[in-house]
């Protein structure tokens, strides 16, 4: 492969730095473009590959959700599940009081 043109300048790096609101290095700068030039022409290289007949997805793997039968299932009584409670008040749960107990 021969080698590419960069896509970006250390202006146009820069430009970009100063529009996010980043104070970069002169170093930071350089790696910056080098990096943004891989992900543009890798974008570049995707582009050329992807055809009409490939079709747009949002993920490389395909998503399914899984469902069970919304069947009703006999659940625990609820006599027993007050009979583990370590108190009770009028049929329900009673716990101890979190809020207001400071003020």
């Amino acid at each position: 492969m021969a080698a590419q043109q960069p896509a970006l300048t250390r202006d146009d790096v820069a430009h970009l730095a100063h529009l996010a609101r980043l104070q970069l290095t002169e170093p930071e700068l350089d790696l910056y473009r080098r990096q943004l030039d891989v992900v543009l022409h890798s974008v570049a290289r995707v582009s050329e590959i992807a055809t009409a007949d490939v079709e747009p997805t949002t993920h490389a793997v395909q998503l399914v959700n899984v469902y069970r039968p919304d069947v009703v299932v006999p659940g625990l009584e609820h006599a027993a599940a007050l009979a583990a409670a370590p108190a009770t008040d009028e049929g329900r749960f009673r716990v101890p009081q979190i809020l207001g107990e400071e003020e």
